[in-house]
């Protein structure tokens, strides 16, 4: 659960030895717990361990108060699942013996994203915290669905957490920035729960990828030991399952000697997840940097560690901003739509978005659960790009027969890589003010839009979209992918502001902008 990496961030709070006391003290409950269930001979001297089985640093036996790393690596193996727990007497019709209704979460755990769902307050000795934060009820979830951003102007306002388009993989982007906490004092930090768990709600159901920019925490603004845990609860396996990437950026030594306390109750699945980012040029090999909105202060300290490295390898940061690399002839992706059509014999419609509609168009396509909300291969989709750009020619029933959602990749990112959004600059800020219209105001901006200000050749290559997601959203019975989540997924690739960085206030009406184009299309397009 990404939140968990939230708590290594913060855990300075904590003093090492007060840490590594607690998790020393879980460990070795943990450890007991399996060799009761193996059924390990105990220690006559002491019998609340197994002989040999415990290991003096975990129960405080020894000097060495900062154990090495290496000895808990050497112990995870006990703490996972093994074929001795799994198996269960039977009965003469080959039912399992004791298993009632208790025993679905135990049988669900094999077929699940494999993340240790742990009681820590338990295991702490902690007392619950539900009552201490009572919007978090289960209950009282399903009432945050009712609400919007305004609702939660109070905590919006700090944008402590911003949606900004997508990777370049294909998969949404939550940035959360540690600097623009405010102090404690200020900031309610339930209200912030709530209003993570509703930005989230959102997006969840899709791919999507979380960037933490860790520097400007202090001692001011660090939530409480126990508000991470309460919020380490909340999120629950809907959060975790589709988060394909967790980009820590500039971390901390301490964070990455707390993430090794960490790893014996994380799963090696989501482990896999997390991604130290040093740099922020590092970050830009996996996310589109200029989507964004990067604080001013995280810029800042990036710079000084830049040229802390220049300084130590004698290098200056000198960078030759004459010499730009010119875009190959047959490229179509990164360029604009007029470079497209004077290199295709004056066509409109870009080859590649053209043959990705005609092989999203077949009806196993179109009957595909999760059609555009999943990402794809990463090297294929940088192959399939890398190969249309050198102008070879694509066919995905011959090339990647039954890949259906590497097309799907493939038409959103070269949407979102065109150097100017389809629905062009010059709307942008109309387009942003979409919500505050009533009905029938909404209606005629749209027309207005889109048949009088949309340059020609974006007008037919947006109808031609909106006719084949109107496909799309007719077979949403088997594919999930109604006008609402289409809206989701394609609004911030046609869309974005001149200076590309998005702030989640404006995601709201490009989304419900994009929503009513794919919902009336019929009626906008009569040209």
């Amino acid at each position: 659960m990404w939140i968990v990496i939230l708590y290594l961030t913060v855990a300075s709070s904590i003093e090492v030895s007060t840490t590594l006391d607690l998790f020393r003290e879980l460990i070795v409950k943990k450890i007991l717990t399996k060799c009761h269930k193996k059924g390990h001979k105990m220690n006559r001297d002491s019998p609340s361990k197994p002989r040999s089985a415990i290991p003096a640093y975990l129960t405080g036996e020894t000097e060495d108060p900062y154990p090495s790393l290496s000895d808990i690596h050497d112990y995870e193996p006990n703490l996972e699942f093994d074929d001795t727990e799994l198996q269960q007497p039977v009965d003469d019709e080959g039912e399992i013996i004791g298993i009632g209704i208790e025993s679905d979460e135990f049988l669900e755990t094999p077929v699940s994203d494999g993340t240790i769902e742990e009681n820590f307050e338990e295991a702490f000795g902690l007392p619950s915290l539900i009552p201490e934060y009572p919007s978090l009820i289960p209950e009282q979830r399903d009432s945050l669905k009712e609400l919007d951003v305004d609702d939660f102007i109070d905590v919006a306002q700090h944008r402590i957490v911003d949606v900004v388009g997508d990777d370049t993989y294909g998969r949404k982007v939550i940035v959360v920035s540690a600097c623009r906490l405010p102090s404690n004092k200020v900031l309610d930090h339930n209200r912030l729960l709530s209003y993570l768990m509703h930005t989230l709600d959102n997006y969840v159901e899709t791919d999507y990828t979380v960037v933490y920019f860790h520097h400007g925490l202090n001692s001011q603004n660090k939530p409480s030991f126990r508000w991470l845990l309460q919020a380490y609860r909340a999120f629950d396996r809907k959060y975790k399952k589709n988060l394909k990437a967790l980009y820590l950026v500039h971390p901390t030594n301490f964070i990455r000697v707390i993430w090794q306390l960490f790893k014996p109750f994380i799963s090696i699945k989501f482990g896999r997840k997390m991604m130290y980012v040093n740099y922020l040029s590092e970050l830009g090999n996996h996310i589109h940097l200029n989507q964004v909105n990067i604080p001013p202060p995280v810029l800042t300290h990036d710079a000084q560690l830049m040229s802390k490295i220049a300084n130590k390898s004698g290098q200056g940061s000198q960078v030759d901003s004459s010499s730009s690399v010119q875009p190959l002839p047959t490229q179509q992706f990164g360029v604009t739509l007029q470079f497209i059509k004077e290199r295709n014999n004056g066509q409109v419609i870009p080859p590649v978005v053209s043959r990705c509609v005609e092989f999203l168009s077949q009806p196993d396509a179109l009957e595909t659960e999760g059609l555009f909300r999943r990402s794809a291969s990463v090297s294929l989709v940088r192959d399939v790009q890398s190969r249309i750009n050198r102008g070879e020619s694509i066919d995905f029933q011959r090339d990647f027969p039954g890949d259906y959602h590497l097309a799907a990749v493939t038409l959103k990112t070269f949407l979102r890589e065109l150097k100017e959004p389809l629905m062009t600059f010059d709307l942008f800020d109309d387009i942003i003010n979409f919500q505050r219209l009533n009905k029938e105001e909404r209606a005629q901006m749209v027309k207005t839009l889109i048949l009088e200000r949309l340059p020609e050749d974006n007008y037919i290559l947006l109808k031609y979209l909106a006719q084949f997601l109107a496909k799309v959203q007719d077979r949403s019975d088997l594919n999930k992918m109604t006008s609402f989540n289409l809206a989701v997924v394609f609004g911030p690739n046609l869309v974005w502001s001149q200076n590309q960085q998005m702030s989640l206030s404006a995601i709201g009406p490009i989304n419900a902008l994009t929503e009513h184009i794919l919902s009336h299309y019929l009626e906008i397009f009569i040209l």
